[in-house]
């Protein structure tokens, strides 16, 4: 799902926040404190299996102690937030978080926090760098080259710097590294896409020459955001044909095919190529208006994918999204109405046509101009009925924050199990909204509510 869906770095210094750690602690411990939490809940990942789910305590505290744990890349989530970290043996690290401000109040402390720590400033450099390279893809291709190799050298210097002052392990250097490396290798295929498709061969051979440099097959960052996102516009260019053009065909089941085929030429280690190919799977499945080509792509994927978990994922995922085609009843969830009480949703239709809309805790921007929107369509359209649903459960900044704003709360209900809920209703974007007969039957079941093309819907149906 689909989105979906991505910190100001709070160390005091880089020097003092990679001073070198000798680590006595044996196994792993790993805690933590989410500061206005959305939930009560905190999920630790390792690769795509959840490795445990944690309860908040009184002190909006969780922790554990692993005697044995794989390094590696692990994730963690607290929803609809989630960031990747490392941990290794004799790892004791403690994580502070704000949840309404998730990737810019992230601090690392204890023995392994200053790996992280490093991990959260070059993602805040990057994330500042994007908005300022997205007005430089004009630029020629020697120009922006030497931009980004600009931005790669100082990145190298400070990882030289943190390196020096850390006895980091190999695994630690490799992930360090490839954090820094391949967002720029990203950066380069991407401008590729947009515009490479009349370069010459000369042209096209000495602006891919940092390639060679590069990994196509590692098993141990399988899992980790910046090299993934790399393969991924790797493989897109790869399945690219001259002279087309990115833009017009990456939504096609062809392409996406095509880019299953380049993966299964280009890519190796198993482990990497079934996560790879399972991303590519997500993409087509949740692309709806393909819907008539998915059978077609899931034979195909069936023979690159060696992983028997993946593939039962991507077909329920399919038939979730067969669930929610026009006339279908709407699968029946749980909610939390604004008293906290547990209710069905086949109770919202409430015999009228409804439209549900999402939010969240902490996208209150999104929430208010939901809001907008939805006291502008109550007045042009009064037989409909518009319901929003937040993803987290109900809680008193909600309550407050809905008296303000003056919201109907009758209209007004949470998930309780976002898990359950979102793999029901299929849910990936905050935006999504479905509309709902008065029998509660799919009128559409992936409408965009910040779309301009939204309210066409709804003068089809009043």
């Amino acid at each position: 799902m689909i989105k979906k869906i991505l910190f100001v770095f709070l160390c005091a210094g880089l020097i003092q926040s990679c001073q070198t750690e000798k680590k006595s602690f044996k196994g792993v411990f790993f805690g933590g404190q989410i500061i206005n939490p959305s939930s009560r809940k905190v999920t630790l990942y390792q690769g795509n299996k959840s490795l445990d789910v944690f309860e908040l305590d009184e002190n909006l505290r969780f922790n554990k102690s692993y005697d044995s744990l794989n390094s590696g890349i692990f994730k963690l989530e607290h929803l609809p937030e989630f960031q990747s970290l490392l941990l290794e043996e004799g790892d004791s690290i403690w994580v502070r978080i704000n949840a309404p401000t998730f990737d810019e109040s992230i601090v690392y402390s204890g023995s392994g926090a200053s790996k992280n720590n490093f991990l959260m400033e070059l993602l805040l450099k990057q994330e500042k760098e994007n908005d300022y390279l997205s007005s430089k893809y004009s630029s020629g291709r020697k120009v922006f080259s030497q931009l980004l190799d600009s931005m790669l050298l100082e990145k190298k210097n400070l990882w030289i710097k943190m390196d020096s002052l850390n006895d980091l392990s190999p695994i630690a250097q490799k992930v360090t590294q490839a954090a820094y490396i391949y967002p720029y290798a990203t950066i380069r295929e991407r401008y590729a896409l947009l515009r490479g498709s009349q370069w010459t061969t000369k042209e096209d051979s000495l602006y891919f020459s940092f390639q060679k440099y590069l990994n196509y097959g590692d098993n141990d960052l399988a899992f980790f955001n910046p090299y993934v996102n790399y393969v991924l516009n790797f493989i897109n260019k790869k399945a690219l044909k001259p002279g087309a053009s990115y833009f017009q065909i990456k939504q096609t089941t062809d392409f996406n095919i095509s880019r299953l085929e380049a993966l299964d030429k280009n890519i190796k280690g198993s482990l990497l190529r079934n996560n790879l190919a399972r991303a590519i799977a997500f993409e087509e499945i949740l692309t709806f208006e393909n819907h008539g080509q998915h059978e077609r792509f899931l034979q195909f994927y069936a023979t690159i994918n060696t992983s028997p978990v993946y593939l039962a994922e991507v077909l329920n995922l399919h038939n979730d999204i067969s669930s929610l085609e026009p006339n279908n009843l709407l699968p029946k969830i749980l909610l939390q109405n604004s008293k906290r009480d547990t209710i069905s949703s086949n109770f919202l239709t409430k015999d009228k046509i409804t439209v549900i809309y999402f939010w969240s805790q902490t996208q209150m921007n999104q929430y208010r101009n939901s809001i907008e929107r939805v006291n502008r369509f109550k007045k042009k359209y009064p037989k409909i009925r518009f319901v929003g649903i937040c993803i987290q459960p109900f809680n008193t900044m909600v309550d407050e924050i809905q008296k303000i704003m003056e919201v109907d709360k009758k209209n007004q209900f949470a998930l309780i199990d976002f898990e359950t809920a979102s793999k029901a209703w299929v849910l990936t974007l905050l935006n999504k909204a479905m509309i709902i007969d008065p029998q509660g039957r799919v009128l559409e079941g992936f409408g965009n509510f910040s779309d301009t093309n939204f309210e066409i819907l709804l003068k089809k149906i009043d």
